[in-house]
């Protein structure tokens, strides 16, 4: 009688779990609603939305439009929030800024059958250059944005006419994290990984580790403005897959085929993609320069946003 009054109290937890795993996952809002969040979107009122390829692209547009060109672009699971605090200087000293939520993330479209891979941001991006009337611009990458900015430059080498890769993902390293680990598991990661990714408490510890001094740089306006378009089921299933579709090592295998004037900034004390991988970086590419931010973490422009400005703007000329 005992052992069947546990297998039932067993059994009633376990239905109780999955039913509220369930509910929370029906919850879930189909997209990121940028009217909704239009309060706690940094610089909203540069907001913009063009098609590229049937999907509804969402970037933010600053300086005027006969400037040389920059654009910004994000790292994983990110949006063009990170680069906020440099968005307007950058403008202010003489470019025509695009800071661009790339597919699946942000306020971009994320189509179920979207191609969530390296190569394919880079597509999207050349194709954005091509709706904005841009032939050639200079593309700046944080993370995975800097290995999309990096496979542009090889790709589409003559719409590409510097580049400055902020500690950028350049293998395939980044998917041993437990976290990755997690996200690219079949079945099980399509349970868990949307809780995880919709976890605000997750979230905020996970910013926490990217800054070097996260006491100067977090606050909770932050963590909403990143957080709300992660709780979207089409954000979390953008994330598994790209995840799942992965494939860095061809920055570092292909580096020495780079001829664009190429800056690497990094964080001294990055610990999501580490200064060794800047340094080899620095030897691969012909002519590259390297500035490494001390006491610094993974995202130097949010940091350190006037040195970064007056860093990119002396590069960019």
């Amino acid at each position: 009688m005992r052992m069947k009054k546990r297998y039932w109290i067993a059994g009633t937890a376990t239905a109780t779990a999955t039913l509220a795993v369930t509910a929370k996952l029906l919850a879930r809002p189909r997209d990121a609603d940028w009217n909704k969040y239009r309060d706690v979107i940094f610089h909203c009122e540069h907001s913009c939305f063009v098609e590229v390829d049937g999907t509804r692209v969402h970037y933010q547009e600053a300086g005027e439009k006969t400037n040389p060109v920059l654009v910004l672009i994000h790292g994983f699971a990110s949006s063009t929030l990170v680069w906020s605090k440099v968005f307007l200087s950058l403008a202010e000293a003489g470019f025509r800024v695009i800071a661009v939520d790339l597919l699946g993330f942000g306020y971009s479209g994320k189509p179920r059958n979207g191609a969530y891979t390296i190569a394919g941001q880079a597509r999207l991006l050349i194709g954005l250059l091509d709706r904005l009337g841009i032939r050639r611009a200079t593309l700046v990458g944080s993370s995975y944005g800097g290995a999309v900015a990096a496979t542009c430059a090889l790709d589409h080498s003559h719409r590409v006419e510097k580049l400055v890769l902020v500690g950028t993902v350049n293998n395939n390293g980044p998917l041993r994290y437990k976290l990755m680990r997690i996200f690219g598991a079949p079945i099980f990661g399509n349970v868990v990984s949307p809780l995880l990714i919709g976890s605000r408490r997750l979230l905020r510890k996970r910013m926490k580790r990217v800054y070097d001094r996260h006491a100067w740089v977090l606050d909770e306006r932050r963590v909403d403005a990143r957080h709300f378009p992660l709780r979207a089921s089409g954000t979390q299933r953008a994330i598994i897959r790209t995840v799942r579709g992965w494939d860095a090592e061809r920055i570092s295998r292909d580096a020495h085929l780079i001829r664009q004037p190429t800056l690497l900034i990094w964080g001294e004390n990055d610990l999501e993609i580490p200064l060794a991988d800047g340094e080899r970086l620095h030897e691969e590419i012909p002519g590259s320069r390297f500035v490494v931010f001390l006491n610094c973490g993974h995202l130097p422009h949010e940091e350190y946003p006037e040195a970064f400005t007056k860093v990119v703007t002396d590069f960019c000329g």
